[in-house]
């Protein structure tokens, strides 16, 4: 058997594993027992009771998070040139197309997220293959396509993220940083849950909200009692 370290020993004497906790108190003892060196993020994970390979259970969405992720998100704004400045004056850090798209084809891909509009998707889509398998590809369901540029960008930039149910029906998301006042991650995360409640698909039956833990980076999860959704 494996030796615990002092400070997993120190974590395992905080809390008890064996009880699910509300989501505040869960928000302090992540915060009591994170170990990390750094401002690790805290993630939540929500096990949900759906099947997604059934296209009529698959949940999607985006959440504007109202204290932030404490992430400094990379945005490339593509878009033409008259919405430039547009896309700057927003925040984007990078902004641009021809440029860009020939750089992302040479194989540049240092950004969180990239911003694009409806009529410049023609020239996008030859970059599926590489966007796609690193969640880079805009789409219009996550805001990541749209007219409005401004409003994209500042939303992104502001705490805005898109979750995705994974295939073993698990949606994983940052909610924060351990540096975060801890009534703040706890209205982040509440806000997550019920944006997830709010998409539960008609198809999905039986206990929706399965399981929801939360955790630092390389911390010990905590699990959240599920009783009041």
């Amino acid at each position: 058997m494996s030796k615990l370290s002092k400070k997993r020993k120190s974590a395992l004497d905080g809390y008890d594993a064996t009880i699910s906790y509300s989501v505040q108190d869960a928000v302090d003892i992540v915060k009591k027992t994170a170990s990390e060196n750094f401002d690790a993020s805290v993630d939540m994970a929500i096990r949900l009771g759906v099947d997604p390979k059934q296209a009529n259970q698959m949940v999607r969405g985006v959440v504007t998070l109202p204290n932030g992720t404490g992430k400094d998100v990379k945005v490339l704004a593509l878009v033409p040139a008259d919405k430039e400045d547009e896309a700057k004056n927003a925040g984007a850090d990078f902004v641009g197309l021809e440029e860009y798209i020939e750089k992302i084809k040479g194989g540049w891909t240092d950004i969180d997220v990239i911003i694009t509009m409806p009529s410049v998707m023609g020239k996008i889509g030859a970059l599926g293959r590489i966007l796609g398998p690193r969640g880079l590809m805009p789409n219009p369901k996550s805001g990541t396509v749209s007219n409005d540029v401004a409003k994209a960008v500042s939303d992104v930039k502001k705490g805005k993220i898109d979750f995705k149910v994974d295939k073993t029906g698990i949606v994983h998301a940052s909610i924060g940083k351990t540096s975060f006042d801890a009534q703040k991650i706890a209205e982040n995360s509440e806000e997550l849950i019920q944006t997830i409640m709010k998409l539960k698909p008609s198809a999905a039956k039986g206990i929706y909200i399965k399981s929801i833990s939360i955790s630092s980076s390389m911390g010990l999860g905590v699990s959240v009692s599920t009783n009041a959704y």
